[in-house]
């Protein structure tokens, strides 16, 4: 599994919020138990520790047991896929995780194990909040998403903007169901060197969840850029602690 997809959103209408019937489907995607229980044990005991020469993972304590949540991670390696499964996974949290991946990504062999593996795609040539329903059908579900807010990989050690999109997939979501309680969990993973080779030092830090709830009062047009800045700010301080 490759980089997730960059979701900036532009909406041109008033209200963030727009009635959604009760069964859309605009994607598919599954986690298939058994796909799960051979490859992220094959990741988490034997492709990793092999791979790396140490892994240190902190604040899972801060990871929901349950609700609807997005995990926000930075973004500085295609390894990054393994690595949440790893600090985050069913082996953590005993939930399953899915993936916002781009639409070119779930094609063929791969895509079929993207989508097995709970991934799912957003089309980032044609952007709109018709085409992140999906996402937001998963979390009224309440599931754990995964969405790089980056956008894409970056190996220059700096946390770069931040993407509108998911402040206004969660807030969406938050608005369709008031008291549905959408956390956003900043992450921090760090390799040394910056560039991840063969016995490699990975440092993933787990912030504090962000409620989605504080910042959906408003009809969450003017608060998306609010919980945008926050999101960033909690990022920058996990990366530099």
């Amino acid at each position: 599994m490759r980089h997730t997809a960059t979701i900036a959103v532009e909406s041109s209408t008033s209200s963030l919020v727009k009635p959604m019937p009760a069964k859309v489907v605009f994607n598919t995607s599954r986690v298939s138990p058994w796909l799960t229980s051979l490859l992220y044990p094959l990741g988490h005991y034997i492709v990793l520790p092999f791979h790396f020469g140490k892994i240190e993972v902190t604040g899972q304590e801060h990871l929901p047991k349950d609700g609807p949540v997005i995990l926000a991670p930075t973004h500085r390696s295609r390894w990054d896929a393994l690595m949440m499964p790893y600090s985050t996974g069913q082996m953590v949290t005993g939930r399953d995780l899915r993936f916002m991946v781009t639409a070119d990504e779930v094609k063929g062999l791969q895509g079929w194990f993207i989508r097995n593996l709970g991934g799912f795609a957003v089309d980032i040539k044609h952007p709109a909040i018709s085409s992140l329903r999906y996402g937001v059908e998963l979390l009224l579900d309440k599931q754990m998403l995964v969405i790089f807010p980056e956008g894409g990989i970056f190996q220059d050690g700096e946390v770069h903007p931040i993407k509108p999109g998911l402040a206004r997939l969660a807030i969406q979501a938050e608005l369709s169901k008031p008291g549905l309680g959408v956390k956003i969990v900043p992450m921090s993973i760090r390799y040394r060197p910056r560039i991840p080779q063969w016995g490699s030092e990975v440092k993933i830090a787990i912030g504090s969840p962000i409620s989605v709830a504080d910042y959906a009062n408003g009809g969450g047009k003017k608060e998306a850029p609010l919980l945008t800045a926050q999101l960033e700010k909690a990022l920058k301080n996990l990366d530099e602690s």
